[in-house]
């Protein structure tokens, strides 16, 4: 409020009354807080997503038991049910899989591999489709023609196939599936990256950058992306609990990570054989943790979405 409007206010309310100073604005992130915590379950969601990353980062510290220390796997204590106990007295609260190995641990580490894998392909496919779209949105032409043509033929073929076909090329590892969630991944970033790049470039402060000089780089860079960066991170949201279920498709197939390096997905399909047997826990267990991650995942990006999407404003 200013000087004028204060004594304006001070004389209609009257010459004995005194004015209240005018509240100090709310700053983005805290307005942020509060409109993302209008959702109980996206907070819900988030805090549970919070106890599985820390659950996954200090795994080697909270699991009971480590997976793939063969001294301490026996395998006399395969497919033990849940709450069953070892001859040396340890109780397996989840039970045990078909290797012996305590699935409680099992889970634990499975969680960790199976949210680096994701993370990190999301973040590399972020930083990939990100920039290809931004030089595709400000060169425009031909340059923009010729890279949204092979983003719609990738978008048009389904992100399991591609990493199926490039895993059956490049054979098992957590290098290798990285790559491969990577090349299935990136044109979701670059299409949208390149829509808000779109309607940026037509603002007039990008055409006042151009007429001060500024180099290209520093138009796109520092002026336009800043501006691109809430769908992408809506985008990377719901794209991360993609990559961690592809993560565990592939791992299902067979085609994922290594025996020695178990995620939820291996988890899982080691134990899809007992199904009919009666030994459930095997398999059950590891697609709770899996679908519980990739639940709480989608509920925040759909908060997410409804926060930083100025349009679904209530």
């Amino acid at each position: 409020m200013s000087s004028t409007d204060t004594k304006e206010a001070a004389g209609a309310a009257g010459p004995g009354a005194s004015v209240l100073p005018a509240p100090p604005p709310e700053s983005g992130f805290r307005r942020f807080l509060s409109d993302f915590c209008e959702s109980r379950i996206a907070v819900g969601a988030a805090l549970i997503f919070a106890i599985i990353v820390f659950l996954a980062v200090f795994a080697p510290w909270i699991a009971p038991q480590d997976p793939y220390d063969l001294a301490t796997v026996s395998i006399f204590d395969a497919r033990m049910p849940p709450g069953a106990e070892s001859m040396d007295g340890y109780t397996f609260w989840l039970g045990t899989d078909g290797a012996g190995r305590d699935l409680l641990s099992a889970i634990l580490y499975g969680l960790r591999i199976s949210l680096s894998v994701g993370v990190s392909s999301a973040v590399i496919a972020v930083l990939v489709g990100m920039t290809i779209g931004l030089i595709a949105a400000y060169a425009g032409g031909r340059t923009e023609t010729l890279i949204m043509r092979i983003v719609d033929i990738q978008l048009s073929l389904p992100a399991v196939l591609i990493a199926l076909m490039l895993l059956a090329i490049l054979g098992k590892g957590v290098d290798k599936i990285i790559i491969a969630l990577v090349v299935a991944q990136w044109a979701y970033y670059a299409r949208t990256v390149r829509a808000s790049a779109l309607s940026e470039r037509r603002r007039e402060y990008v055409e006042a950058a151009a007429c001060l000089g500024l180099s290209h780089a520093r138009i796109v860079f520092r002026h336009i992306l800043p501006n691109c960066i809430a769908p992408l991170i809506v985008v990377g949201t719901v794209q991360t609990a993609h990559a961690i279920a592809l993560e565990a498709t592939l791992s299902f197939l067979g085609l994922g990570l290594p025996q020695t390096e178990p995620s939820l997905g291996l988890l899982i399909s080691n134990g899809f054989e007992y199904m009919l047997s009666g030994k459930y826990w095997i398999a059950v267990f590891p697609g709770v943790a899996l679908l519980i991650t990739i639940v709480s995942i989608n509920m925040v990006g759909d908060q997410l979405r409804d926060v930083l999407n100025p349009r679904l404003q209530r």
